[in-house]
């Protein structure tokens, strides 16, 4: 397990199939924040966080219970953010965290780029929501859950899925382990 602190120092390090925790600063959004940095993009506006160097989870938590942070936070299917990924990519997003396969696209432009993608133990959103220490609406709020959040997190357990040198944990794991 290699502690990795956010935002990365050292990407190219990184290989498929890497169990890792991060710490750190992560912005959350899902697709329908992601169609607004789209749109954002299209007109020539400034999007509402800096991507540049960032982390993006891809999860709508839900509500926090009194005394605590943030509500159960699981990683959501990172394809439906695929068509609006790169674009987050070309402009410098250095990391993104969800659960399932990416797209040729994404996975092209991440090579090309230097972005990598975590994936996120799906099924442990209540025990993910422990890692994060701090959390604060930083845009598009009127999308309740979907909002952009800052999250602070600690310990957050992940895994490689892609990596800068073409891995895919998706293809790689599988084939690591045939007879």
């Amino acid at each position: 397990m290699t502690d990795l602190r956010l935002p990365l120092a050292d990407p190219a390090a990184l290989h498929s199939g890497d169990s890792v925790t991060l710490s750190g600063t992560v912005y959350t959004a899902r697709d329908a924040a992601h169609a607004r940095f789209l749109e954002a993009i299209d007109a020539g506006e400034d999007l509402p966080v800096d991507v540049d160097g960032a982390t993006i989870y891809f999860v709508g938590p839900t509500p926090a219970r009194p005394g605590h942070v943030i509500g159960s936070a699981g990683p959501t299917t990172a394809s439906r953010c695929d068509a609006y990924s790169p674009a987050l990519v070309e402009r410098g997003l250095a990391a993104m965290i969800g659960k399932g396969r990416r797209n040729a696209e994404v996975k092209a432009s991440m090579l090309e780029h230097g972005c990598v993608y975590f994936g996120a133990i799906e099924g442990t959103a209540a025990l993910l929501s422990q890692c994060i220490t701090a959390a604060e609406i930083v845009a598009y709020e009127d999308l309740g859950a979907e909002a952009v959040r800052k999250l602070t997190i600690a310990d957050f357990p992940a895994l490689v899925v892609n990596d800068l040198h073409g891995g895919d944990l998706y293809d790689d794991g599988p084939a690591r382990y045939r007879r």
